[in-house]
């Protein structure tokens, strides 16, 4: 699509007018003219806000990761232009778990034969990574394998080191093997660590995709090195009786307090609460140009045109969230803060993450669950604000796709108490299909975001043509319930202790879960 010079979305201020009239009774003149507020969204406007984060990051080590001065750096650029703009700003403080690693960690194989394994930093084939909130630790010990099953059984399943249980004859000291499969990285930690492991390595569990080295959130602080390696390498230290291993690690584990942004506009219905957000959150490894200042700066620009002190219906209330990349913490802080009257309040949720990918899809969260595939369908309304997206993409000419509402990005906690949501998302480190290739170009097999979770996801990782277009689908959603008087799900119950748990960390992001 050839976009017009004058605004992102200009060519989506048909479906605007649509929706205005359709779903609203709003009068004419209380709402903005749609042509002006889409001209009033330029994509020069929003790569200067990625432009700011970008030397923020070159200020700070290459990182804006929570609990870093690039991170607190962010949080004054985001809270400075929202007070400016006339919004209620709020800095919500929160403890979490800082971590990081050090220096490049040390796996090698004594006996019987000596051999040493590659570190996956940046070799897709590696044999092993450190999981996060692993230890420090320079471990030599007899590594001894827990309830693994060799073959792997056809379907993911195994429940190796899940269970106490699973550890009867375990010898502390030894350095305890266990496969990938059924409950997080983080019970099998510590299931072992309570059996006196001095170090600890989950391998790939062997099925078709489960084979590979891989990276992951081990959810808390661990007092002894912990790994994922492949399912090659576990097969193999399995198979050698009594094999001994040294595994050096060096990392950075402690609490530490951030923040996330709330802005509030100061008109509109209060018990009516239109709210959208992004996380502000790059990983440790690099300045997260893409992931996920994509999401944060176009959400900012579209908050600064609607203005703090334009009368909306609704009030809209903005999000950036802290601490997203280690599972979630910031948005399941806010939402567990908030007293069922609060929550209540809210009357849907829109997400945000990583909506300039360079070998993009045009992906919508599957509200209603139409396409089948993976998790259930979201809260009440879920389907409404997915055909709100839908209808954008569908006037403007482009194609679109679901994406599964799994919940493992920081709508998780908004679904997870019967809060209507939905938001867009261009891919991570997925490989593209060739299915997807024939919608909307790119390269078979490739990554989505080839940059994804590494120190190339700079101002030179962003897609300008995804992030143009989705712009214009955020400010659209944006002005659409800001004077909407029936909104999604509207009327429907919700339930008193969460429809499904969300699991920390999300889909494209690893997660905490095996």
């Amino acid at each position: 699509m050839r976009l017009p010079k004058k605004g992102l979305f200009a060519t989506a201020t048909a479906v605007t007018a649509l929706m205005l009239s359709v779903g609203s009774a709003v009068p004419a003149n209380a709402a903005p003219d749609p042509r002006s507020f889409s001209q009033g969204i330029k994509a020069s406007q929003v790569k200067r806000h990625l432009q700011a984060f970008q030397a923020i990051a070159d200020a700070n080590g290459g990182t804006r990761a929570s609990g870093t001065p690039g991170y607190d750096a962010s949080v004054d650029y985001v809270a400075g232009k929202l007070r400016a703009a006339g919004y209620n700003v709020t800095l919500q403080p929160f403890e979490f778990n800082f971590y990081r690693e050090l220096a490049t960690p040390t796996f090698q194989r004594l006996t019987p034969t000596a051999r040493t394994y590659t570190h996956t930093g940046g070799n897709p084939a590696g044999d092993f990574t450190t999981l996060d909130y692993s230890g420090s630790g320079n471990v030599t010990g007899t590594v001894q394998a827990v309830d693994v099953i060799l073959p792997p059984p056809p379907t993911p399943g195994s429940t190796s080191g899940c269970e106490a249980s699973d550890f009867a004859g375990f010898t502390p000291g030894n350095v305890a093997l266990i496969q990938r499969g059924t409950c997080t990285f983080e019970a099998k930690a510590q299931n072992a660590v309570a059996a006196g492991a001095s170090a600890v390595i989950i391998f790939n569990e062997g099925q078709p995709g489960r084979t590979a080295a891989f990276g992951g959130n081990g959810g808390s602080p661990h007092p002894v090195p912990v790994i994922g390696a492949s399912f090659a390498v576990g097969n193999e230290l399995a198979g050698l009786a009594g094999a001994t291993i040294r595994l050096q690690t060096t990392t950075e584990s402690e609490p530490r307090i951030t923040n996330n942004v709330i802005a509030e506009s100061r008109y509109g219905r209060a018990d009516k609460v239109v709210m959208a957000g992004a996380h502000l959150d790059s990983v440790i490894a690099g300045p997260g140009i893409n992931d996920n200042g994509s999401g944060s700066a176009a959400l900012l620009e579209v908050a600064l045109k609607l203005g703090g002190r334009l009368p909306t219906l609704n009030r809209m209330r903005f999000a950036w969230w802290g601490a997203e990349e280690v599972g979630l913490v910031g948005s399941e802080h806010y939402v567990g803060a908030l007293s069922p009257a609060e929550q209540a309040k809210i009357a849907l949720y829109l997400n945000y993450d990583m909506v300039g990918s360079t070998n993009y899809i045009f992906g919508i969260y599957d509200g209603d669950n139409s396409d089948n595939v993976g998790s259930p369908a979201g809260p009440p309304g879920s389907d409404q604000i997915e055909k709100v997206y839908e209808k954008y993409f569908d006037t403007i000419r482009q194609p679109r796709i679901g994406t599964d509402f799994t919940g493992r990005s920081d709508y998780g906690p908004f679904i997870a108490v019967g809060i209507p949501s939905g938001g867009l998302f261009t891919g991570a480190d997925g490989a593209k299909t060739a299915a997807e290739v024939a919608l909307f170009g790119g390269t078979v097999g490739d990554a989505y975001d080839l940059c994804y979770h590494q120190a190339c996801d700079t101002i030179a990782n962003i897609s300008d043509k995804a992030l143009a277009v989705n712009t214009g689908a955020i400010a659209t959603a944006a002005v659409v319930f800001a004077y909407t008087y029936n909104l999604p799900g509207q009327g429907a119950a919700r339930p008193a202790a969460g429809l499904r748990s969300a699991e920390a960390g999300h889909d494209d992001h690893g997660g905490l879960t095996s």
